[in-house]
């Protein structure tokens, strides 16, 4: 979407305005200019009628209308702007320092963190979503593009710094996923044609497609979780995603962090799998409630990964014939091995 300006909004057709710029419907309401929103005139000419109405000039009303969207623009808010978010070392559960004393990602960047039950996975994702200032249990502190971002704790709308993929979703409101999307999609002032994007990137995610006039209560949890994840990336605008335990959703986990990092969110996902933990290039390994070591893939784990990926696609097959009532045939062991060029 080209950024908006008095030519545009002067020369094009209304109907494909309100298409490509959400925002505007609000502006003309407020400044009491009626419209059908399937109307081919151009806005300029619309202005000119509505303008010697009100015996103005249709400028005057260009003006006014510019000046509203880009106040609605501001109201939203935008963190496109962030390039990086550093986590600096606290304690652990016994009050020792931890080993790994900082961490820098950036965008684009996708970090797994990995450790035992209990090591403090869901600790350090909690102090990222807090933005802690060394605030928390583990006195760890959180700094985005260097300063701390506390006040932008309870944020709204597009100016929230961080959206939370949690283990277990489920909806209460009696709407559709189209409804739903597009609600979401209005209150960002963004193209509509995004609705039926997500929803199309939400079913390469999924085992089972569904579509826009599903009802919300009756998506299935991984349904829901590759709706969740679509959203997050094509919709939200917030830089920095926090995933807990993606593996348990029923979805395709590569495509989905894949999704993702294209939008250049700032991924860290806590997990137990070794394939979600292999695909990141790097994996923050939690001991005793501390950042205990920090490991870079190495060429020989990226033949591992392969491997793993193998092992996965064969998985989903075999779940997919599972799921159609499908006969299971054995899989000879030379499949899963990894093939050389």
């Amino acid at each position: 979407m080209q950024q908006l300006t008095p030519e545009i909004l002067a020369q094009t057709s209304l109907a494909t305005l309100l298409v490509e710029y959400p925002l505007l419907e609000s502006a003309l309401l407020e400044v009491g200019i009626e419209f059908d929103p399937d109307e081919e005139a151009t806005l300029g000419s619309k202005l000119e009628q509505w303008a010697s109405l009100r015996q103005q000039s249709a400028d005057s009303f260009l003006a006014i209308v510019m000046e509203r969207i880009t106040d609605l623009q501001a109201l939203l808010g935008t963190t496109n702007s962030l390039h990086q978010v550093e986590i600096i070392a606290g304690r652990d559960k016994s009050g020792q320092a931890e080993s790994v004393d900082r961490l820098l990602l950036g965008r684009g960047d996708l970090l797994a963190i990995v450790g035992p039950t209990g090591a403090g996975k869901s600790r350090l994702l909690a102090d990222i979503e807090w933005l802690a200032t060394g605030d928390t249990p583990s006195g760890r502190q959180i700094l985005v593009d260097g300063q701390s971002a506390a006040d932008k704790r309870f944020s709204t709308g597009g100016d929230q710094l961080i959206a939370q993929l949690s283990q277990t979703m489920s909806f209460v409101l009696d709407a559709t996923v189209e409804e739903l999307l597009s609600l979401h999609v209005e209150s960002r002032g963004m193209n509509t044609a995004l609705v039926k994007e997500t929803i199309t990137a939400a079913n390469e995610l999924s085992g089972e497609p569904f579509g826009g006039t599903t009802p919300l209560t009756s998506l299935s949890g991984g349904q829901t979780r590759a709706l969740m994840v679509a959203d997050t990336a094509l919709v939200c605008r917030s830089p920095i995603v926090l995933i807990d335990e993606i593996e348990n959703a029923g979805i395709d986990r590569r495509a989905a962090f894949n999704l993702l990092i294209s939008q250049e969110k700032i991924v860290l996902s806590a997990t137990h799998d070794p394939l979600l933990a292999l695909l990141a290039p790097r994996r923050l390994c939690m001991r005793h409630g501390a950042m205990h070591s920090l490991h870079e893939r190495t060429p020989e784990e990226e033949a591992i990964l392969t491997d793993l990926e193998v092992l996965d696609d064969i998985h989903a097959a075999i779940r997919h014939q599972l799921r159609h009532g499908e006969r299971l045939a054995p899989i000879p062991f030379e499949a899963v091995r990894r093939k050389t060029p």
